[in-house]
C-alpha cells in the first residue's frame, strides 16, 4: 500500500502537516479575550457572556483555587452539565496549574467514589442538586473542598427567579449550602474573588491538562492522561478540517456534553481557539434544541447520531428553520447513511461521520466536510495522524481491503492510563495505540470500521459484524433506533438479536423485519430474535450501550437456570 495514500485526497486548503503553538490550553482563552473582549463567548438559556467576562471569571476561580492550596499538577474535578460554570471551571483549573477531571453528573455514589479515589482529586466543582451525593462519599476520597453552583446563577431575569421552583418540582430536593469550611459557593467566588493568579510554567508536551475517564462499558473506567499538546493538536486538526469556517464569526451548538472529551474538544476548546460563540444546552430535549437552532442560528453542530435522529423525528420539525447549520461532525457512534442523507436534506448543511477515542483527544478520522466522501467510511486520517490495520494480536500490517485491528499514531494520542501501567502497556504495541476496533482501509486510504473487536458476534462459526446489520435495519422507514448484539446461545455459541425502537405512529412485525433483512443480508447474519423497546440504554453522550443489553441477557439466562 502506498504510504499514507489518503493525503492525495486532501483538498489544497487542508495542510498535510500542521504547525502547533507550544502554549497551554488556557493561553488560547487569554489570546481570544485580548482579540475579541466584547464578543459573546457563551449563550446560555437567554443570557450572554462575553470573552472578557469569561476570562475574568476564570481568573477569579483560579485565584480562589490557589488560595485553597491547589498547586500545579493537583487534580480538580468538575461535575456539571453544559453551563457557563463548566467552561469557567475548566479554564480556571488550568490557569491555577491544576489538572481537570471531568465527571459525569449522572454518576452514582459508587461511581463518584471510584473516580475521585482513582484520580486523587482534591476539590470538586459540583451542581447543587448533586452536592448530597458527593458529601456521602467525601470521606472515602482525598477531596478536601466542594465548590457548589446552580443553574439559576447564569439565568436571566425572571428565569433565575422561577428556576428554583422548577428544580424543586423536578428533583424533589432543595439544597442549601453555606460558604464556609470545606463548602464554597461559586456565586460568592464570582462576587468577591480576586483575579490575581500566580501563573505556573507549563511543559506543552509533558504536562497533563485533563484526566478523562473512559466510559467503563468494558470494565472499570480508566483515567486517560491527556496533555496540553494532545488537546491543542487535536483542536488544531479540527480547525484545519473546517477550513471554510471563519474565526470569530461562527456559532457552535453545544448539546454534546462537555464532560465527554468529544464535546470538550469540538465545542469548548475549538470555540475558544477560533473565537466563536458557544450556545450551550444543559441537556438534550428535541423541542428545546429545535427552538434554539431556530433562534440562535448555529453554524456548527458537533453531535452524535442519536441527537440528529431525535431532531429529525420530532413531529414539528417543519416549523423550525435549521438552514443556518453549515457543518456537523458526528462522533461517538456509527452514523447510519439514512440519517446522514435525511438530515442534510432538512438543513442544507453537511453532516459527516468522524471517528476517535477518548485515548486520542478524541478525533483521528473524518470524512471531508466539503469534498469527496465515501458511504460507510469513517473517512481519512487527520493531518499528522498515521493509521494502519494490523493482524489482530500481531504487529503485521494486513493488505488493503482485509479486516484487522486499527492502530493509530499522532500528537493527539494519550500519554497512557493514570496509575495503570499494565493497561497502558496492553494498549500500545511498538508505539501504536491499538484501538480494539476492527476495520479495513481501501486503496485510496479511506478507512472503514467493521465493529469493535469485543462486539463481533461468532455464531455457528461465522464472524458477524453488528454494524453491517444495523445499517440495513436503519434503511427501514419504520425504525428510529436499533442496536444488534450477540447473546448467549447453547447451540450456536451466540445468536444475533436486534433491539428496535420504532418511530412514533409506525408499526412493523417481526416477520416483516425478518423478510426485510433477508432481502439484504446473508442468512447467517439475519437476526434470529427481535425485541421492540420504547428506548435503548445510552451513555450521556448518546452512545447506545450494547454491552448493557448483553449483560441483561446473561442475567435472564442465569435466572432461568435451576439452582
Amino acid at each position: 500500500m502506498t504510504e499514507k495514500p489518503w493525503l492525495a485526497h486532501y483538498p489544497p486548503e487542508i495542510p498535510q502537516t500542521l504547525e502547533y503553538e507550544s502554549k497551554p490550553v488556557q493561553d488560547y482563552l487569554t489570546h481570544t479575550f485580548e482579540t475579541y473582549p466584547e464578543k459573546t463567548a457563551i449563550h446560555f438559556m437567554g443570557k450572554d457572556i462575553t470573552y472578557k467576562e469569561l476570562y475574568e471569571s476564570s481568573m477569579k476561580f483560579a485565584s480562589y483555587l490557589q488560595g485553597l492550596g491547589i498547586k500545579k499538577g493537583d487534580r480538580v474535578a468538575i461535575m456539571l452539565p453544559n453551563s457557563p460554570q463548566a467552561v469557567i471551571g475548566f479554564y480556571g483549573i488550568l490557569y491555577a496549574g491544576g489538572v481537570v477531571v471531568m465527571t459525569n453528573p449522572l454518576y452514582t455514589e459508587r461511581e463518584i467514589s471510584y473516580q475521585m479515589k482513582n484520580s486523587g482529586a482534591k476539590a470538586i466543582l459540583v451542581m447543587d442538586i448533586l452536592y448530597p451525593r458527593v458529601t456521602k462519599v467525601m470521606k472515602e476520597t482525598e477531596l478536601e473542598n466542594i465548590i457548589v453552583t446552580g443553574i439559576k446563577e447564569y439565568l436571566p431575569f425572571p428565569k433565575n427567579m422561577v428556576y428554583p421552583f422548577i428544580q424543586k418540582k423536578q428533583y424533589g430536593i432543595t439544597v442549601k449550602v453555606e460558604h464556609r469550611g470545606s463548602n464554597h459557593l461559586f456565586s460568592e467566588i464570582m462576587k468577591t474573588g480576586s483575579t490575581e493568579v500566580q501563573l505556573p510554567e507549563f511543559d506543552f508536551e509533558k504536562d497533563l491538562a485533563l484526566l478523562q475517564y473512559t466510559g467503563g462499558t468494558t470494565g472499570s473506567p480508566k483515567g486517560v492522561m491527556l496533555t496540553h499538546k494532545n488537546l491543542i493538536s487535536n483542536a488544531t486538526m479540527c480547525d484545519s478540517w473546517l477550513y471554510k469556517t471563519k474565526h470569530g464569526e461562527e456559532t457552535v451548538l453545544g448539546i454534546i456534553p462537555l464532560f465527554h472529551v468529544y464535546g470538550l474538544t469540538t465545542v469548548l476548546i475549538l470555540s475558544v481557539m477560533q473565537g466563536n460563540k458557544m450556545v450551550l444546552l444543559p441537556k438534550f430535549d428535541p423541542e428545546t434544541a429545535l427552538k434554539t437552532i431556530n433562534k440562535q442560528k448555529p453554524t456548527l453542530f458537533p453531535g452524535a447520531p442519536t441527537l440528529y435522529i431525535g431532531l429529525m423525528n420530532h413531529p414539528d420539525i417543519s416549523k423550525y428553520d435549521l438552514s443556518s447549520i453549515k457543518a456537523c461532525l458526528s462522533g461517538s457512534a456509527p452514523l447510519p447513511a439514512e440519517v446522514q442523507e435525511k438530515f442534510e436534506r432538512i438543513t442544507g448543511g453537511r453532516l459527516v461521520e468522524g471517528y476517535g477515542l477518548t485515548e486520542t483527544s478524541p478525533v483521528t478520522h473524518s470524512n471531508l466536510v466539503w469534498g469527496e466522501r465515501v458511504k460507510g467510511s469513517i473517512g481519512l486520517p487527520y493531518p499528522d495522524t498515521d493509521c494502519k490495520v494490523f493482524q489482530p494480536g500481531t504487529n503485521e500490517e494486513v493488505p488493503h481491503g482485509e479486516i484487522g485491528e486499527i492502530g493509530i499514531k499522532g500528537p493527539q494520542v494519550m500519554q497512557g492510563y493514570w496509575n495503570n501501567p499494565e493497561a497502558t502497556a496492553a494498549t500500545f504495541a511498538d508505539g501504536w495505540l491499538m484501538t480494539g476496533d476492527l476495520g479495513y482501509v481501501d486503496e485510496d486510504g479511506h478507512f472503514f470500521i467493521v465493529d469493535r473487536k469485543k462486539d463481533m458476534i461468532i455464531a455457528g462459526g461465522f464472524n458477524i459484524y453488528p454494524r453491517e446489520i444495523e445499517e440495513i435495519l436503519y434503511e427501514n422507514e419504520a425504525i428510529q433506533e436499533c442496536v444488534v448484539a450477540g447473546i448467549p446461545d447453547p447451540y450456536r455459541g451466540e445468536t444475533v438479536k436486534a433491539y428496535i425502537v420504532l418511530k412514533e405512529g409506525m408499526s412493523i412485525t417481526e416477520q416483516e423485519l425478518d423478510a426485510f433483512c433477508r432481502e439484504h443480508l446473508a442468512a447467517f447474519k439475519v437476526p434470529r430474535i427481535y425485541e421492540f423497546r420504547t428506548e435503548l440504554p445510552k451513555t450521556a453522550v448518546g452512545k447506545i450501550l450494547r454491552r448493557s443489553l448483553i449483560e441483561e441477557e446473561k442475567t435472564k439466562l442465569n435466572e432461568a437456570v435451576p439452582s
